[in-house]
């Protein structure tokens, strides 16, 4: 009975310590499988991928920080269509940045320029666009923007001396070059000319310089008489070509006039053609769409342009004060070349703008200098709203 009883037990002692081993087996396995990781459902992975994807990314960020922007455009003079295909370029950008311009304008007065950049400064406007600057007369604005932290880009204004300073500029020395040289040979290397020029402006200054080398260049070449003003710049022209004209009265007298900006050309166009002394030529520089109308009539004086589209000039400008805002190192001269416009390449059965010029004139138009991607997906994110 005692060995019966043992025997059993032993049995029900084996039979505990297997249930309990088992248990534990059980135990672990159920603890390796709650540990590892859970496979998503298809439905949770497109969850979790929809939740990330609705996230900004930097990028985004960046560009959201972009739109807003108060741009001021300070310039020295709005004067003639050119400053307002100018404008309108800078304008039509900001917009598609999502930021507004306003236009401060100094009616070619020194003090009202200074004035008008420090008041763009208490204002504290995001940035600052300068065209047509005076160093002398900025330098202070120039400072105080600069530890206000504002950004600026200027256009035509040799503002080069001021570090932080992005400056604009056509290769005004080849614009120069473009005309002058197109007069040399249409007028046989020879003749009297007249130039109208205006010193004080670091365009105006540049183009003198190829001015300069022209007339040695073409000793029978003379120049009889030479002026301009840019207050008034074309009524100023017309009025003086006028007198000249009576000077000089006989056909063969004055063989071309060289003129400087396009409000000069405009002056000099008027005063020959109301003289009726058609033979004399008129070579000019910048163009806008009034000014290629001229060009286009084949009763008018002027003949030849050399320009930079005045439109994709303030497009361009824009670009490189955005790409300040971003935080981008921009160089510190950015020369945009220009193109040379004869009546002989532009339709003689229709009248075009400078829109369309692009198809008769190799490389006029818009222009991708100054873009990057992310300038690129601010104008998208602004445009899709």
């Amino acid at each position: 009975m005692t060995k019966r009883s043992f025997k059993g037990t032993w049995l029900a002692l084996t039979l505990v310590l297997v249930l309990v081993l088992a248990a534990c087996g059980n135990k672990e396995k159920n603890n390796a499988e709650s540990s590892a990781p859970a496979s998503e459902s298809p439905s949770e992975t497109t969850s979790a991928t929809a939740s990330a994807s609705s996230e900004p990314s930097e990028s985004a960020s960046a560009v959201d920080s972009l739109k807003g922007k108060k741009i001021a455009l300070v310039m020295r003079f709005n004067t003639g269509t050119f400053s307002a295909q100018y404008v309108d370029g800078v304008k039509k950008q900001v917009a598609k940045f999502g930021g507004e311009v306003t236009v401060l304008s100094s009616d070619n007065d020194l003090a009202k320029l200074a004035a008008n950049l420090d008041s763009a400064i208490n204002q504290k406007f995001d940035g600052i666009l300068v065209d047509h600057g005076d160093a002398s007369a900025l330098t202070n604005g120039l400072n105080n923007a600069k530890a206000a932290g504002i950004p600026i880009v200027a256009f035509d204004s040799g503002l080069n001396a001021f570090e932080g300073i992005t400056n604009l500029a056509q290769n005004d020395q080849q614009l120069a070059e473009f005309t002058l040289e197109k007069l040399a040979e249409e007028a046989g290397g020879k003749g009297n000319i007249v130039k109208v020029w205006v010193a004080g402006f670091p365009p105006m200054e540049s183009r003198q310089i190829s001015y300069k080398a022209f007339i040695e260049k073409y000793p029978d070449i003379k120049e009889i008489a030479a002026f301009g003003d840019a207050s008034n710049p074309q009524l100023d022209t017309q009025n003086k070509l006028e007198a000249v004209l009576k000077q000089h009265p006989k056909k063969g007298d004055i063989t071309a006039v060289w003129a400087s900006w396009d409000e000069f050309a405009k002056g000099a166009a008027n005063a020959i053609k109301q003289a009726g002394r058609d033979e004399i030529k008129v070579y000019g520089i910048d163009l806008s769409d009034e000014d290629l109308k001229l060009i286009q009539d084949p009763t008018s004086p002027w003949v030849a342009s050399a320009a930079v589209d005045p439109t994709s000039i303030g497009t361009v400008q824009v670009r490189y004060l955005y790409q300040k805002f971003h935080g981008d190192t921009t160089d510190p001269v950015v020369q945009l070349e220009p193109v040379f416009v004869h009546r002989d390449a532009l339709p003689k059965d229709k009248v075009i703008t400078t829109a369309e010029l692009s198809q008769y004139v190799k490389g006029w138009g818009s222009s991708d200098l100054g873009n990057t991607d992310y300038l690129k997906e601010l104008e998208a994110s602004v445009g899709a709203k």
